[in-house]
Order: structure tokens, then sequence, then C-alpha cells
């Protein structure tokens, strides 16, 4: 997925490079630490370290983006800070595909599915090697989330903006774990949750921690106002509704060597996205209501799901409201945010939008 326009892409290699190096070292250290304990406690962070890789580094590149437009000139603290949430964001990919049940990431087995194997290769049965899954799943997020704590300590930084920085961190962590709680309690609801809690929940669990907190961050690192910063962070909640919401479509419409993830796990799980708020409104609901939710949800199955959504119009309702946000995201942008900061992110959104035309 294309989320930056190439020029953007170019001038951020170098400083994306140092992040790969603050979090190459970050694993080092960690394994070192590991070791010493036992293998088995090596093993688990190589497996998290492989959940790492691979990434688009997106929350790094929208951090940086905004320091360096802003005048920062420490691009060493900024890639540290940028690490932290490469790490924040490792931390919820775990942890959520535990939630979700996922054994995947990428198209390869994830922390979860790694371990699940391996005990079901040691003659485990499949409720004890998924327990196993679980375990290290949690066991690894843990670590993740913690290193971005200990991580986030090191970056240097004045008394006053350390305090803000903490505040943003903290409030991304708090937001994002509301956020997942209430998506798994609105997928065992019987009542369908209202399009307005479904993007709190897209608000509460992805735009704080994806697009708010590292636009804020970066921009406070780099001495600006807290205007701009305050700016930004309107311009994160929207466009992070936007991403959430075009992520749902791709998550169930998308290829899944694009997306990453299969695309069957949401209706599977009977996750309250956009698409089937809208769809319960409409006479298809009834086929689809017998079928997602469902833990036995066939290909087929799913296929036809998709054929529903679309023929009811919820399709296209999801992307006409991913398309509301960014258009609203766009207009929080002042004059106050310099041209090149707001034209990158700009692009950004409609790149995103374009993508999800193309599926």
């Amino acid at each position: 997925m294309k989320f930056l326009d190439a020029e953007y892409t170019l001038e951020t290699d170098a400083e994306l490079g140092l992040v790969e190096e603050v979090l190459d070292q970050f694993f080092t250290d960690a394994k070192l630490r590991a070791v010493s304990l036992h293998p088995a406690y090596l093993s688990l962070w190589e497996a998290i370290e492989r959940n790492a890789a691979g990434g688009k580094r997106f929350r790094p590149r929208l951090l940086m983006l905004a320091y360096r437009q802003l005048g920062g000139s420490d691009p060493t603290a900024a890639a540290k800070l940028g690490a932290v949430y490469e790490l924040l964001h490792n931390a919820f990919l775990i942890h959520d595909d535990v939630i979700d049940r996922d054994p995947t990431r990428r198209g390869v087995p994830n922390v979860s599915g790694h371990y699940a194997n391996k005990a079901r290769r040691a003659g485990a049965s499949a409720e004890a090697a998924q327990h196993a899954g679980m375990a290290a799943g949690l066991l690894a997020g843990d670590l993740s989330l913690a290193g971005a704590y200990r991580l986030h300590e090191a970056v240097e930084a004045s008394g006053e903006v350390r305090q803000r920085l903490n505040g943003i961190l903290d409030y991304a962590v708090f937001s994002s774990i509301g956020g997942e709680l209430l998506d798994a309690e609105f997928a065992r609801a019987v009542q369908m949750p209202s399009p307005e809690e479904v993007r709190t929940v897209a608000r509460r669990k992805t735009a704080v921690y994806s697009f708010e907190a590292p636009l804020q961050a970066g921009a406070l690192l780099a001495g600006a106002p807290a205007s701009v910063a305050g700016r930004l962070a309107a311009f994160g909640r929207d466009a992070g509704i936007a991403y959430q919401l075009a992520d749902d479509v791709r998550g169930t419409f998308g290829d899944e060597e694009d997306t990453g993830k299969t695309n069957i796990g949401d209706l599977r799980e009977g996750k309250r996205t956009v698409l089937l708020s809208y769809a319960a409104t409409k006479p298809q609901w009834k086929e689809i209501s017998q079928l997602v939710g469902s833990g036995q949800l066939t290909a087929a199955e799913a296929g036809r799901i998709r054929d529903l959504l679309t023929e009811c119009g919820a399709r296209e309702h999801a992307v006409h409201l991913a398309s509301e946000h960014a258009h609203a995201a766009v207009k929080q942008l002042g004059e106050e945010i310099p041209a090149g900061l707001a034209g990158s992110l700009e692009r950004l959104l409609f790149s995103l939008l374009a993508e999800l035309h193309s599926l």
C-alpha cells in the first residue's frame, strides 16, 4: 500500500534508516539480556523482532515528516521517538492477533501462530497448541509495549517537552486499549452498534496512536507551538478515522497478499465494522447475519457475504464515509501548517482513497 508520494519516500529514506538502526539496537540489547536468562526467552524476543520486520513504518514516517517540516534539527532524537511508536504499533498488532485469533501476519505465522505450530509439532493437542500460541502472544505484546516506554525514556528532550511527550504516549495507549475493548464488546453484542459508535472505535483504537500521537510528538519535539500540534492532532483524528474505515473495507474486500492479513478474519469474528452497521438496516442482513460471526465460516460463505455487502450498498457507503473524513481532515490544516507538510498529508489521504476505489 502506497501511503506517501514517491518524493516524500525518497526524502525520508535516510531518516527511516535511522529508525531501523534504533530498532536494531533495541532488539540486539533485548536479545542479549534474554539469552542470559534462558534460550527460550531469546526465542520469544526473536519472534517479536520478526513480527516487527517488514512493516511500512507508517507511524515513524508521519513523526519524522512533521519533525523535519517544522524545523527539527536532530534526526537521531526524532528517529528514537519514531521507533517508540513502531514498537507500540508492534505491541498492538501482536495483541490484536491474539484477540482476533489470527495465526498469521503478512502471510507468515505471527508470534501466536509460530508458538502454536511449535506446540503442535511437539505433540500438543489443538486446544493446548492454541493456548500456547495465545500465551506467547500476550507475553510478546507486553514486552513490546514495555519496550516502547523504556525507549521513550531515552529520548532527549527538555523537561516541559518531556512532560508533554509523556502525556501523548500515555493517552495513545489509554485510548487504543479502550477502543480495542469496545471493538471486542461490540462484536459480542446482540444489538448492532450505531455508525457513530463504530467511528468512536475507529478514533480510539486507531486514529489516536497512528495519526494524532506521532504527528503531535514530532511537532513538539521540533519545538513547534502548541497550536500547530493541536492542528495536526485535529487532522489526525479525522485522518485516522478515514484510515480505519478504509482498513475495514480492505480487511473484507482486499487481497491478503496486499493487506498482509486474511480477508476472512473480520467476517469470521463478526467484527462490527461500518460495513455491517450499514448492512444491518437492509433486507440483505437476514442472510448476512446467519453467516457472519461463525468460527467455521468457509471461503465460499465469505464470498457470499461480500456479494451481499456490495449489493446492499454497504461497501459504497463505507468508502463514502472514509472520503468524508479524509476531506474533513484536510480542512483542519490551516495556514499555521507549512505548505510542504500540508501537501504531503493531503496526498497521503487521497492516495489511500484511490486504493479503495481500485479494490
